[in-house]
């Protein structure tokens, strides 16, 4: 059986490393690559791939939000997270939100590989040191993860959350969503009414400890 792929980071030079390391496997084909999450969930949507590889921190959707899509529109395909951070915070947030492997960007080559590999067999993947800590405590962790302010947002107000929180204007996330400004800025407001927020520093800061855009 050959295991279909899509591929989703920022970063040119590494998607293109990742793809040739994972078509160095002959029953991986990846069938398509983006560069954002926007982008990865319209392929997705058509392609429905066996596997989703994907950055947790990119531009205009992260990770963690894709996942949450694509559990709707695909949710036959496995999720595969890659992150530099090894925080537990970043872990317990993507299996709660339904990942099925954590990659380490660091991690040896073939944890890759293998992580593609555990999922289709109907396994969890985390990378070392993080497996060390056993997997099942992560995920018992994750199901007992209390539920915050932010889980109140809706798909479409995180949507605009982040790219709020990327610095965008109204206008400019309307032509991104195809949105009306006007509904942007209803979004905006609900936002900061539902996350107790007063500025857009305090919306920046949050993005942030969330694990939603870079601190860089």
């Amino acid at each position: 059986m050959t295991v279909t792929i899509i591929l989703v980071d920022d970063h040119t030079i590494l998607r293109q490393g990742l793809r040739t390391l994972l078509e160095s496997q002959p029953d991986f084909r990846v069938l398509a690559e983006a560069s954002n999450g926007l982008e990865a969930l319209d392929l997705i949507t058509r392609l429905k791939p066996n596997v989703l590889i994907a950055d947790i921190m990119m531009p205009e959707m992260n990770g963690l939000e894709l996942v949450r899509k694509v559990s709707e529109v695909a949710p036959d395909t496995k999720t595969v997270i890659l992150s530099m951070h090894a925080k537990e915070a970043y872990v317990l947030e993507a299996i709660k939100n339904g990942v099925s492997a954590y990659v380490l960007k660091d991690a040896q080559v073939d944890h890759l590989v293998r992580a593609v590999r555990d999922v289709m067999n109907g396994r969890r993947f985390l990378s070392p040191p993080l497996d060390e800590r056993a997997i099942d405590t992560y995920f018992n962790k994750a199901k007992q993860f209390a539920a915050d302010d932010f889980d109140m947002l809706t798909s479409r107000e995180r949507e605009v959350f982040q790219l709020v929180a990327e610095g965008l204007s109204s206008q400019e996330i309307a032509q991104k969503l195809s949105l009306s400004a006007r509904t942007v800025d209803v979004h905006r407001s609900h936002i900061m009414q539902k996350l107790h927020l007063k500025t857009s520093t305090d919306l920046i800061r949050l993005a942030i400890k969330k694990g939603v855009i870079s601190e860089d």
